[in-house]
């Protein structure tokens, strides 16, 4: 499963659960922000708190959703599901001041753990992979390049021509390296039922 801004999470099967609101709600909540903390009034910090505190409910809702969605397809086709490992993320990636802003205002680690746990209970098998060069190789070829990514939404590899959204691309690099880890057993399966 790839994680991103514009699509929030993106599965090897091409199934991409889209942020087109969720970023509109952010936007809304970042101008807000923006307008109270001009004010610099006893008031407005009070505002400024809840409307904090309503994002902040309104991620972790989000992020339940998604987590229980992704669960329950995991369940669904008994497979096992790859996370992209971002700890640390934000201190390897360097981005523009408008870019940071969206990059660190959702809670992927949240969302990662909630499909963890979710997916112990539901007896799924989970394991966390290294996401470096995963939107750079080619799924299909395994090269990679750095020209590879046209643009956020377009992959065209240059070795062997293969086309397709670059997210669906990174899960797939995603999903090769969850099987890899699976065979070398490096990742133990979780038990299901009690015990």
């Amino acid at each position: 499963m790839d994680l991103g801004i514009v699509t929030i999470a993106t599965t090897s099967d091409g199934e991409i659960t889209a942020a087109r609101r969720l970023n509109q709600y952010r936007q809304r909540h970042r101008d807000l922000r923006q307008k109270f903390q001009k004010k610099r009034t006893r008031s407005a910090m009070r505002v400024l708190k809840r409307v904090r505190c309503r994002e902040a409910r309104h991620a972790t809702n989000q992020n339940h959703v998604i987590a229980k969605q992704l669960v329950a397809a995991a369940e669904r086709t008994s497979r096992g599901i790859a996370l992209e490992d971002l700890s640390g993320i934000r201190q390897r990636v360097t981005a523009k001041k408008d870019q940071r802003a969206r990059l660190h205002s959702w809670a992927f680690a949240q969302l990662g753990g909630f499909v963890e746990y979710k997916a112990r209970r539901a007896g799924v098998p989970v394991v966390f992979v290294d996401p470096r060069n995963t939107s750079r190789q080619c799924s299909e070829c395994r090269r990679t390049h750095r020209t590879n990514t046209v643009t956020q939404a377009r992959f065209v590899c240059r070795s062997c021509g293969t086309v397709m959204h670059a997210d669906h691309n990174g899960s797939r690099n995603i999903a090769h390296r969850g099987e890899a880890a699976w065979k070398r057993g490096a990742v133990n399966r979780p038990r299901t039922g009690a015990g």
